[in-house]
């Protein structure tokens, strides 16, 4: 045989085996089996390839065995755009964008490989929300620098980082330099105007969209309930074809952010009706809404509808029926709900708490709260609010303040407004309205109208003519139609037997444009069937 024809036959069966072997330790990487693919590698230097090498690299980011991969990535004898690529989407699925970033710039400073279309994407797509984002601009001068197309893949991560970058012209020229759009960018357009406040264009690119998918008519519904435009989403949500278990879910929780509640049970009922299933984000909103509407009959039946659904009731379940019956007023239900939660976090010790809170029963707050320390749960700012308002509402001052002070001193978190206006009516309802207005003059932020509403329902409690008058104009120079100021006003006026001042406060009404606060009660429907 001519030496020639040896050479090539030799040639052949060595790739043969390279593909082999590429094979094999692909198969070991997809099993988990990363020991049994290094083997295969270490044992057959002569037969791998740059292939081999991304494949194993690739398997060590899969596992998060990152060391390993920048150990072999340092070795590799040569590297191809693959190699770099695979490095940079393993540090972005680890979330690290630091290690993007001088990925990228080594990329570019060693001259081995000119970056391609999913070098862009990858790196882009890292630095979103974040405070990385600042370089998507200049990663987008150096897609056009390079001479290469916006393909669907750079040219949507270029629009996400736009819309970081609250840049509504970056945004738009993008969209416009994309070729070959499909249905993608124009998610990502609608989005951004949607971000943007331009509900407007947003439905102009929604007609305008030769294809649809369900993630469009989702974001369509969710930009309008964004933007507070909860007509417009139903209507797009009317106008669906087929509805999934997201979109229903996704109208049922616009309705209860906004404090429709009656609203999101009705809508509930139809999804029931149209023989859509529930997932467990549907069920969590519709018990919201029954905890906002303080409709523990339909409560119940929702319970029902989980227990037969088979779900498992996990911790997010459980304390969104925890934080209903709570809401509802059978606080010993709620209790024991929390008790069988069997690994409960944050959100559940809060549920609980605020429970309590909102019922008086300031001891059995407090005592909760201490299980939660002893647990290793360490409270946020929402705990100290619940734990303020408990001991407003039974009469704990000294420790009401122990709490307060201890959130900024212990714990190092910040008093916002909320907790300001628990202390003031903390301090209001023992009749300590010194101390309150006080709080007030030392707050390092202008008072809200709930911190004045506090002092003023305080005032109405405890028949405070003058500082009743001073969180009134407190009240009235943020919302001048509040309709509480002219009932507790009216009261201290009556308390004080000053009726001549009460129709000069009429007057005063008139001439602040005020109303009078109406009465209503609560009739629950008994039923969603």
């Amino acid at each position: 045989m001519p030496a020639l024809c040896t050479f090539a036959l030799c040639r052949q069966i060595s790739t043969l085996s390279t593909v082999n072997l590429n094979k094999t330790i692909n198969r070991f990487i997809g099993n988990g089996n990363l020991q049994e693919a290094r083997k295969f590698f270490d044992q057959s230097p002569h037969l791998t390839n740059v292939v081999s090498w991304n494949s194993l690299t690739a398997g060590y980011f899969k596992h998060n065995l990152i060391q390993k991969a920048e150990y072999l990535f340092d070795k590799m004898p040569h590297r191809d755009v693959v190699s770099w690529n695979t490095m940079l989407s393993g540090y972005r699925n680890a979330n690290n964008p630091g290690k993007v970033y001088r990925c990228f710039l080594d990329m570019n400073r060693c001259g081995e490989m000119r970056p391609n279309e999913l070098t862009f994407a990858v790196s882009i797509s890292s630095f979103l929300h974040l405070h990385y984002k600042h370089l998507i601009p200049q990663l987008h001068g150096l897609v056009l620098c390079s001479g290469i197309s916006l393909n669907v893949f750079v040219g949507s991560a270029l629009m996400r980082g736009y819309v970081d970058l609250d840049d509504y012209r970056g945004l738009v020229r993008v969209f416009d330099e994309i070729l070959d759009k499909d249905v993608t960018p124009w998610n990502v357009l609608i989005l951004g105007y949607m971000r943007f406040g331009c509900t407007i264009e947003a439905q102009r690119a929604f007609d305008m969209m030769p294809m649809r998918n369900s993630f469009t008519w989702s974001t369509l519904i969710n930009g309008y309930i964004e933007n507070k435009k909860l007509n417009e989403a139903r209507f797009v949500f009317d106008e669906m074809s087929e509805k999934d278990v997201v979109s229903w879910t996704a109208m049922i929780r616009g309705y209860v952010q906004y404090g429709e509640f009656m609203k999101a049970l009705k809508l509930f009922k139809l999804m029931l009706n149209s023989g859509s299933r529930p997932n467990h984000f549907t069920f969590s909103t519709v018990l919201d809404a029954c905890a906002g509407y303080s409709a523990v009959l339909v409560g119940n039946q929702v319970h029902v509808c989980i227990l037969k659904s088979g779900f498992p009731l996990d911790v997010v379940l459980l304390t969104s029926l925890l934080d209903m019956y709570a809401k509802c007023g059978d606080i010993e239900v709620a209790f024991c709900i929390f008790e069988s939660i069997p690994a409960r976090n944050l959100v559940a010790w809060n549920s609980i708490i605020g429970g309590y809170a909102r019922h008086g029963l300031a001891e059995r707050a407090m005592q909760v709260f201490e299980r939660m320390l002893k647990s290793g749960i360490r409270p946020d700012e929402i705990t100290f609010i619940n734990l303020v308002y408990a001991c407003g509402h039974g009469g704990l001052v000294d420790e009401g303040e122990r709490i307060f002070n201890s959130m900024v001193t212990e714990y190092r978190l910040k008093a916002e407004m909320e907790h300001y206006a628990c202390m003031v009516d903390l301090y209001g309802r023992a009749g300590q309205l010194e101390k309150a207005e006080k709080l007030i003059d030392e707050m390092p932020f202008k008072p809200d109208v709930v911190v004045w509403g506090a002092l003023l329902g305080a005032c109405g409690l405890h028949s405070c003519l003058e500082l009743g008058e001073i969180a009134a104009n407190g009240i009235y120079t943020l919302e001048h139609d509040h309709p509480a100021v002219y009932s507790v006003l009216s009261k201290i006026y009556g308390d004080k037997g000053v009726c001549s001042d009460i129709t000069g406060l009429d007057k005063l009404m008139k001439k602040w444009r005020a109303t009078k606060q109406k009465a209503g009660s609560w009739i629950e429907s008994p039923s969603i069937n």
